[in-house]
């Protein structure tokens, strides 16, 4: 029973350090990637003054009254 704990401490050290990388591997690859290139592709043909004009004239913007 000697050593015990060490021998199990040094297992399960690599075993949390085996899956928090996978873990961290898994949601840059799986979320993080996939949701860079979803707002690059919404940036790409954003146009801010239209999306203004459009809250301006549905009334939501009180600092800019409709005509």
């Amino acid at each position: 029973m000697r050593g015990l704990l060490a021998r199990r401490m040094k297992f399960h050290l690599l075993g949390a350090f085996v899956v928090s990388m996978g873990c961290a591997t898994l949601y840059k690859f799986a979320v993080a990637e996939p949701r860079k290139r979803a707002y690059a592709k919404f940036y790409k043909s954003y146009d801010p003054m239209k999306d203004f004009e459009a809250m301006k004239a549905a009334g939501v913007l009180e600092c800019a009254p409709t005509k």
